[in-house]
């Protein structure tokens, strides 16, 4: 590591990596059609957030800004048409767990918009992260711009998408997860994600059926934590179906995207939504709700589309300094 790789003040690098640049192999074609194809992508080094931000540090933020995330203002309905009566009210979405199976294909059987839910109750109004004992778990429902507000105040930005899955892996190019081509390798837990049939038998063979405590599992080669499993963390890239590739130089020789930055507002609208022009954003890294057999995402290259207003019990975030920047 040079001197410039460390240019930053501690104040702002405290508490986070530095990740070396380099070139790496993202994607997977063996799960998922929106991570294909594989491509090879070359970033700049990086400073990143050891762990996911966590309710201790977040309410460090609230209390030095007065900010007020998304989930606690009650939305507009001009912004949401169809919107039913009643439901203009702050408020955000929990998971609960079904009682037996249901329909997999309609997250509505889990999802549940809960009036009072935010950062401090993310399990619904009756209890706070006090009472739950949260403060070393990360900070959830959490939508973009709260995410996004934070970083700003703490002299950072959010992760790219080509950045996450960087240092997800942790310096093994080429491999499933993020510590080789094994779930659980010998039948150890390495990330906290949901065993058993999702959405009503959790085995939690890893120990917790909501959230984990940051560093509860071990680091990745890079030494950093939480990048698989846990929560869902924002990426700063607009969603795209069909990631960039590299063309082709002259005479046909392959070669690397340099830095990608995703795709374009206008082209991340969920077209299953028409009537619906609110962007949506990468996430990454899978959360404790992923299952076998429900959502594989427990993986580097996984990736989902979210909409930059949501807020949920399993969306989370970390921060970057560039190099340089």
């Amino acid at each position: 590591m040079t001197k410039t790789d460390t240019a930053e003040s501690p104040a702002v690098t405290e508490g986070m990596v530095f990740v070396p640049g380099g070139t790496f192999t993202m994607g997977s074609e063996a799960f998922y059609p929106e991570e294909a194809p594989l491509r090879r992508v070359s970033l700049d080094g990086f400073w990143i957030d050891e762990t996911p931000v966590t309710n201790r540090q977040f309410a460090r933020f609230v209390e030095a800004t007065g900010y007020t995330t998304v989930a606690e203002i009650a939305p507009d309905p001009k912004d949401y048409p169809g919107m039913l009566p009643g439901m203009a009210k702050a408020g955000s979405l929990v998971f609960r767990k079904t009682a037996t199976p249901v329909d997999t294909s309609n997250p509505a059987n889990w999802w549940h918009f809960e009036f009072g839910t935010d950062w401090r109750h993310p399990l619904g109004p009756d209890a706070d992260i006090a009472a739950l004992d949260l403060w070393d778990h990360p900070v959830v429902q959490i939508a973009y711009a709260d995410a996004e507000a934070y970083a700003k105040w703490a002299g950072k930005d959010l992760p790219t998408e080509a950045e996450y899955e960087y240092a997800a892996r942790g310096g093994l190019d080429g491999k499933e997860y993020a510590w080789g081509d094994e779930l659980a390798p010998g039948g150890a837990m390495l990330a906290n994600y949901w065993q058993g049939l999702f959405p009503f038998a959790n085995q939690c063979l890893d120990g917790w059926e909501r959230t984990s405590p940051v560093k509860t599992f071990p680091a990745n080669g890079y030494g950093l934590y939480d990048l698989i499993g846990n929560t869902w963390e924002w990426t700063r890239d607009w969603w795209s179906e069909k990631p960039e590739v590299a063309k082709k130089k002259a005479g046909g020789s392959c070669c690397t995207l340099s830095n990608p930055r995703g795709g374009k507002l206008k082209t991340s609208f969920d077209p299953a939504q028409p009537g619906v022009r609110i962007g949506r954003k990468v996430l990454k890294g899978g959360s404790h709700l992923c299952a076998a057999n429900y959502c594989q995402r427990y993986r580097p290259a996984a990736r989902h589309p979210e909409m930059v207003d949501t807020a949920t019990s399993h969306i989370g975030f970390r921060c970057v300094v560039r190099a340089g920047a």
